[in-house]
């Protein structure tokens, strides 16, 4: 209760700065991106001459790329599973404090919820994919939630966000690269725009951690660790497909990410570098000792990781999705 309760406290101290917080990392709704920005308009007289272009560049897409395009789809359309996640953390109340961290997840939320909108209409659009297969996953992704391991502890949780709106990040980034290497600018353009979102997002919930570290050093080291002992998974670590078990497709989602480089052990290994770096974890003093351990864990996790990646081979063959026609 003594450990809730500090927790608490904290969190009630950063908020004081919610107004800062929200106007430096998230971007005015009336001057934001919308979907409709980047699709045709069905409004107009060239709808279907622009979709038939849309259709025609994504024919030019290989087939790891639609398995990956999906599957970040999907993960971003199971939004609600991650705002009630937050909303439940020790600090965060909708009830008694809605102006304090409860609007930053709103606020966060609202931004993130155009992501799985853009890519679900291109690619319903596109004409390569079964929608309702991909529904279906959706739905179940959504009704089987995830288990991240951060229980309600805003340490673990914030730790959990800042290294997943990298990897977002980078795994946007890339599919954004390799649609304009396919030619496909449009769809090159949308998933850069989702990529600079979620690097806004990474930045906001690493300075949330660089508070707490100014704060609690000892105990946001030793949440730090826990959270990386128990690795971080992919919010969509439950995917599956119609009639399939829980997790079932989700390891040949990741498979197609490692073979097209979207998102590999390596990213794993240099996200948790950088934020060993830029959270200044190896030249951290004053610690208590559970503190002092957790900071030696982390220093050496690094070189643990590249030698358990280094022995891990992705499978060459694709698995057939039923999301892809």
């Amino acid at each position: 209760m003594e450990k809730r309760n500090e927790r608490i406290e904290v969190m009630n101290h950063l908020a004081v700065n919610m107004d800062d917080i929200v106007n430096k990392y998230l971007i005015p709704i009336d001057t934001n991106w919308q979907p409709s920005d980047f699709l045709p308009d069905a409004s107009k007289e060239t709808f279907f001459d622009e979709v038939k272009e849309l259709q025609q560049a994504a024919r030019e897409l290989p087939y790891d790329y639609w398995a990956v395009l999906i599957g970040d789809m999907i993960t971003e359309e199971a939004l609600p599973t991650y705002e009630s996640s937050i909303m439940v953390v020790q600090g965060v109340d909708m009830v008694h404090e809605p102006e304090g961290w409860a609007r930053w997840t709103r606020a966060w939320t609202a931004e993130e919820n155009r992501h799985g909108d853009l890519l679900n209409k291109y690619v319903y659009l596109s004409g390569r994919v079964n929608m309702k297969a991909v529904e279906t996953s959706t739905q179940y992704l959504i009704a089987d939630g995830f288990d991240i391991k951060t229980d309600d502890d805003p340490y673990k949780t914030f730790v959990y966000t800042s290294f997943q709106e990298l990897a977002t990040n980078i795994s946007h980034r890339r599919t954004a690269s390799l649609a304009k290497k396919h030619g496909n600018n449009s769809l090159s353009k949308m998933c850069a725009m989702i990529a600079a979102d979620e690097m806004r997002h990474h930045k906001a919930y690493k300075s949330f951690i660089t508070s707490i570290f100014e704060i609690d050093p000892s105990e946001m080291m030793i949440a730090f660790a826990d959270m990386m002992k128990q690795k971080i998974v992919m919010p969509a670590h439950f995917l599956r497909e119609m009639n399939g078990e829980k997790s079932g497709v989700y390891g040949h989602f990741s498979d197609a990410a490692q073979r097209l480089g979207v998102y590999t052990g390596k990213d794993y290994i240099e996200i948790t570098e950088l934020l060993l770096k830029d959270w200044n974890i190896a030249t951290m003093t004053g610690l208590s000792g559970p503190a002092a351990k957790a900071q030696d864990y982390l220093m050496r996790l690094p070189e643990r990781l590249t030698r358990l990646t280094d022995r891990i081979k992705v499978p060459e063959l694709e698995y057939k999705f039923s999301w892809i026609n």
